[in-house]
């Protein structure tokens, strides 16, 4: 009987061993529930976080090994939240439980800084623009094109994805990006595309597709306001750098 339940846990020890190991674990938890609770945002190394957001697929046992793991493969906790739950699933010690705790996270954060820009004058919420654009774009590993149209007020009207792959005239037309903004009464639009290098900085093409379609946008009476382009090393602004 002692022998099945120690099978039963899956684990290969008296069970003296494996109600020490238990009490152990629980009171662990606590532990960390509390820095949680009362410690603030930093309370928490980002080992620990993650060890806490497993909780929720593990309902008992040392998450901290697997914490540490996904970390060390995936380089940070932005990184592991930010990879796709299939990948996540195919982790020794994951599985599609876990996996779809971690991206309901993501999801969430996601979420909520969406929620920061939504129905707000873009030009007046910029910071919160920055980081819903990082947390949506920073960790993606292939390159994205978005174009964020806007209304005469500057809210945003659409999050249009144009498609995947190098930001030049083959993945995105100036006629076709200002034809958008006429269909759906835009006035003004904002270009957005990540670098999966992780180096925020302009190519030449970035900066000659940009040019083109604020050229056509000035001639058509919409306004391009900026083209930023997102890094895991940070964001760059062309209007910033005056290439606009």
């Amino acid at each position: 009987m002692q022998v099945t339940e120690t099978l039963r846990l899956g684990v290969w020890l008296p069970d003296s061993a494996n109600i020490s190991s238990a009490h152990d674990g629980i009171g662990h938890r606590e532990r960390l529930r509390e820095r949680l609770l009362r410690g603030g945002a930093e309370a928490l190394a980002d080992y620990e976080l993650l060890e806490f957001l497993l909780f929720a697929a593990f309902r008992q046992g040392d998450t901290k090994p697997l914490a540490k793991v996904l970390i060390a493969q995936f380089g940070s906790l932005s990184a592991v939240l930010n990879a796709a739950p299939e990948v996540l699933a195919q982790v020794k010690g994951m599985g599609d439980k876990s996996a779809a705790s971690l991206y309901a996270v993501a999801l969430a954060a996601r979420r909520m800084a969406r929620g920061e820009i939504e129905n707000k004058p873009v030009l007046g919420s910029w910071q919160a623009l920055l980081d819903y654009l990082a947390i949506d774009m920073a960790h993606l590993t292939v390159e994205r094109v978005r174009v964020l149209y806007l209304n005469a007020q500057n809210c945003l009207i659409l999050d249009h994805h144009v498609g995947d792959g190098s930001i030049d005239e083959a993945a995105i037309h100036p006629r076709e990006v200002i034809r958008k903004a006429f269909d759906i009464g835009a006035t003004a639009l904002i270009l957005v595309h990540n670098h999966p290098s992780g180096n925020p900085q302009p190519s030449r093409a970035d900066i000659q597709i940009t040019q083109r379609i604020a050229e056509a946008g000035r001639l058509l009476g919409v306004t391009v306001h900026d083209h930023v382009i997102v890094g895991r090393q940070g964001h760059v602004s062309l209007r910033g750098k005056g290439l606009i």
